[in-house]
């Protein structure tokens, strides 16, 4: 059993790197950094499973340093001698910050180099020479191609957050920079899930691994406080910006999942008087960094993110996580709601669900194996109905397991439009529908055509085929099944239709309402 009180004395660590760590208020080891750090000093391949927030850039960068102490000084050219490759730039920034807090006491250099800004700084701290090289794959390739990087004398090889570099599909460039590279003393791959493609990858590049593993892949840090709130889409950014105006919202990442959808909620914040930052895949190096910083320092409370962010963003003080949209990845999930509770810190991550992406969030929470907290919105003195209507239409309730899906044939999804008046139309004096207001929100799917329209012989035929005739029509005056349901879904306190109606029960602590079960599981 690992010794949660043990000292980074304990370690055998360099008298120099010590001295870092005693600047950084560095005192234990993470669990991580107690399980890859002594296998890593004997020189053997480490692959490690961690969720992010854990450690595990000090977890392989301070052996690494260590070796390159107890090593002669090399000659010229033959400087560069460890290569880290990381899936995004905000995270290879991040990696080499750490090394020249941990190594500024060891004289060893280190610099970055990654795309969508101008290579001709880069180049210049290449020439002037390294000891450690960052990269990303697609800017290291370029740069090899033009013969401005030596990797002759690499020994030491790292891929950091394996897993997003697949999904990003850097493979083929990953093993392409393998191969450019001398036989390596030592390779380490550190990854947040263990999927079986993590494996193969593993098994082509380590050579009999040490295996650290710190938390079961995919499941979500235990001091992260989450709740999920229902909304409908037109709803999410005036619930956001009452959400923001808690004054215990210190610093808060939100996470949507397309860049447009992005910047319209930073405007919108902005517009609301809330200091936010975009930052994604379509802003420039420039612009992400000034965005970073921003957040860092306090002069931006909120950054607006896409899934590009979840990994790599390594930011001490995040208080608060909000997902205005759930991810297509139940994976990304635990990614972004890992911005918060960071070195042992706890933090609280929302998540906004439309009725669209309820099985976004049954997903989420089959994979992390525990359901996430309804919260009513009245819990969070927010009253729906003193928001904007939704603009989305309400569908059918989710159907139970094994029979979602598409709908069946009875009930085509084209069947279930509303209700529609005829008008003849501009060409060949065929009808075309049109939304009629009165009949707007009616529920068509079971109605029965009109006598001697073609779904009606259409209808007709296939039951004459069974050797059943075509289902007479309403006697004159008599109600039809749906015009004797209600025109509309009715509300409950919740400011959800009825077929979404959860089961108020009493939060502990708390009024009865705070907490919900839901029923339409």
């Amino acid at each position: 059993m690992t010794d949660i009180m043990m000292k980074f004395e304990d370690l055998q660590l360099d008298a120099k790197l010590l001295r870092a760590l005693q600047t950084l208020h560095y005192d234990n080891p993470t669990p991580i950094q107690q399980q890859a750090i002594p296998p890593l000093l004997q020189g053997r391949d480490v692959l490690g499973c961690a969720q992010t927030g854990t450690g595990k850039t000090a977890a392989f960068a301070l052996p690494l340093l260590q070796h390159l102490l107890r090593q002669e000084r090399p000659a010229a050219g033959q400087r560069l001698r460890v290569l880290v490759l990381a899936p995004t730039r905000e995270l290879a920034l991040q990696i080499d910050e750490s090394f020249g807090q941990y190594g500024q006491f060891t004289g060893l250099k280190s610099t970055v180099i990654f795309g969508g800004v101008g290579q001709g700084p880069q180049v210049d701290a290449l020439r002037r020479g390294v000891d450690i090289l960052v990269a990303t794959p697609g800017r290291l390739l370029d740069l090899q191609g033009q013969g401005l990087l030596n990797l002759n004398a690499v020994r030491y090889l790292v891929l950091d957050e394996a897993d997003r570099m697949l999904d990003m599909g850097f493979v083929r460039d990953v093993r392409k920079i393998v191969g450019m590279l001398p036989k390596r003393g030592q390779t380490l791959l550190f990854s947040a899930t263990m999927a079986p493609e993590i494996r193969a990858l593993a098994s082509e590049l380590l050579q009999t691994p040490a295996e650290v593993a710190v938390t079961p892949a995919a499941t979500t840090v235990e001091r992260i406080e989450q709740a999920v709130m229902h909304v409908g889409k037109a709803q999410k950014r005036a619930v956001l910006e009452r959400l923001l105006s808690d004054p215990a919202v210190t610093r808060c990442v939100v996470f949507t999942r397309t860049k447009h959808g992005a910047d319209k909620v930073a405007q919108g914040l902005d517009k609301a008087g809330i200091k936010s930052a975009a930052i994604h895949g379509n802003r420039s190096q420039n612009q992400r960094v000034r965005a970073l910083e921003g957040f860092k320092g306090g002069d931006v409370r909120v950054l607006v993110a896409t899934d590009i962010a979840a990994r790599g963003l390594d930011i001490d003080g995040v208080s608060h996580v909000i997902n205005f949209e759930l991810p297509n990845e139940p994976d990304s999930y635990v990614h972004r709601i890992g911005r918060t509770a960071r070195n042992g810190a706890s933090g609280v991550a929302w998540a906004l669900c439309d009725p669209e992406e309820r099985p976004l969030l049954r997903d989420i929470e089959r994979r992390i194996n525990q359901l996430v907290p309804v919260v009513l919105p009245a819990a969070m003195g927010i009253e729906l109905a003193d928001l904007p209507q939704m603009a989305v239409e309400i569908r059918e309730p989710l159907q139970r397991r094994g029979q979602q899906g598409r709908r069946s044939h009875e009930a085509p999804r084209a069947a279930s439009k509303p209700q529609t008046s005829r008008e003849p139309s501009r060409s060949g004096g065929r009808d075309t529908a049109k939304e009629s207001p009165r009949d707007a929100g009616r529920d068509t799917s079971r109605e029965i055509p009109r006598e001697g329209s073609r779904d009606a012989t259409r209808d007709g035929a296939r039951n004459g085929a069974r050797g059943q005739g075509p289902k007479p029509a309403p006697a004159q005056g008599q109600a039809r099944p749906e015009q004797r349901r209600q025109a509309g879904p009715a509300r409950n306190t919740s400011g959800l239709p009825a077929p979404y109606a959860p089961k108020a029960v009493a939060a502990p602590g708390g009024s009865p309402g705070q907490r919900i079960e839901r029923d339409w599981y």
